[in-house]
């Protein structure tokens, strides 16, 4: 039985992964804003360190994996808290239990959007993220539009996932990361809703190449191949489960 410990564990894709692993036989620490073993508002500094604190009195031997899985969508309001979400509580969250993954050699499960490569690296709100200036990053972010939001802050984490790559493998700790496609959720049917980002998500949707939109099962799925020891040797690998969507727009890279 191995020991991880994740955030957004109660709805969508992190709820399906954690019916998984708690299906083969492991323990689950699961950290939500409203359900779960610690109730934390990973939005506010002062929540990211109950979650972190509250992992850590429940896994004192240590963790072998850990997925920051809590997320908002490109609709949530203000812009400001998705940053503080998808990009600030995930570094918090990380670099907090960093000791409790070396002890066991664990890994960490980022996760990532194809939305991701959308938004450039130079990006002011990309840079202010990997600078770590929440305040600026925030402020900088209300004057944009939701999409800079979500898509720059997968972008960030991802960025920060590969930039500490070798810290990490020297602790004995890798860091990897999954970037779904659209995968109908609670969160993906609060975007369907909204009349700016419905139609052309809808519109994106009925493009994808295999034909359908991904089940939260067939982001998990993949997600626990990388955890398991047949995925011992990924490190710094981004996996794009997003039915050929990443490959269809940007055929060229890789």
């Amino acid at each position: 039985m191995r020991t991880y410990a994740m955030t957004g564990g109660a709805t969508g894709i992190g709820a399906e992964l954690k019916r998984q692993l708690l299906a083969a036989g492991h323990r689950v620490i699961s950290v939500d804003i409203k359900e779960g073993d610690v109730i934390a508002d990973l939005s506010t500094a002062a929540g990211r360190q109950a979650a972190i604190d509250g992992v850590r009195a429940l896994s004192p031997e240590g963790l072998d994996a850990f997925i920051p899985c809590a997320g908002l969508p490109p609709v949530a309001k203000p812009f400001s808290l998705i940053a503080q979400v998808n990009y600030f509580a995930v570094v918090a969250t990380v670099e907090g239990l960093r000791d409790l993954l070396a002890k066991k050699k664990g890994n960490v499960l980022f996760v990532s959007s194809n939305s991701a490569p959308m938004i450039g690296t130079a990006d002011p709100f990309v840079q202010a993220c990997l600078a770590g200036d929440e305040a600026a990053a925030c402020a900088m972010v209300e004057g944009r539009d939701g999409q800079t939001a979500y898509g720059g802050s997968k972008r960030a984490v991802t960025i920060w996932m590969r930039r500490h790559v070798v810290e990490y493998a020297a602790a004995g700790i890798r860091l990897n990361a999954v970037a779904p496609g659209i995968t109908m959720t609670p969160l993906t049917d609060r975007v369907l809703a909204d009349k700016e980002f419905g139609p052309a998500i809808k519109a994106f949707g009925d493009m994808v190449p295999v034909g359908y939109n991904a089940q939260p099962v067939h982001i998990a799925n993949v997600m626990r191949f990388m955890l398991s020891d047949e995925a011992s040797y990924l490190c710094g690998s981004v996996f794009f489960v997003d039915g050929g969507s990443d490959a269809m727009l940007r055929p060229d890279d890789f």
